[in-house]
């Protein structure tokens, strides 16, 4: 497995910006395909986005499409969110996680495809 920290949240302005990190350990972090994943209070746990090992094949979450980029560095063993355009909806805690089995664009949005996950960081969007 790989360990994963996140990093980066914290309050900003409806239309401001964020940029995530997450800062993974373990000689398999350049095989694992990596995802963001988010959690509103009282909500269920939603994909945001996911980058193949190589960083060829992106996904996003219908709801964040054109306004987050995902992206990674292995020679750094990081992956990263860049959030544009924030919404007070974008509030949640943050998922980093991590996975090396090969799948589906489905299958790799969904959170039990991933056996490695981070502590998570609050992103708070002021209206």
């Amino acid at each position: 497995q790989v360990q994963l920290v996140e990093s980066g949240g914290g309050l900003v302005q409806a239309g401001g910006s964020l940029r995530l990190s997450c800062a993974a350990s373990g000689r398999t972090f350049s095989l694992s395909t990596m995802a963001w994943f988010r959690q509103a209070p009282g909500k269920e746990r939603d994909f945001v986005a996911s980058i193949s090992w190589s960083g060829d094949n992106t996904y996003y979450g219908d709801s964040v499409k054109v306004r987050f980029t995902v992206a990674r560095d292995n020679a750094k063993n990081a992956v990263y969110l860049q959030m544009n355009s924030l919404k007070p909806e974008d509030t949640a805690v943050y998922y980093c996680a991590a996975t090396q089995a090969l799948g589906s664009r489905r299958e790799y949005s969904r959170d039990y495809y991933y056996d490695s996950w981070g502590q998570g960081t609050q992103v708070t969007v002021s209206s």
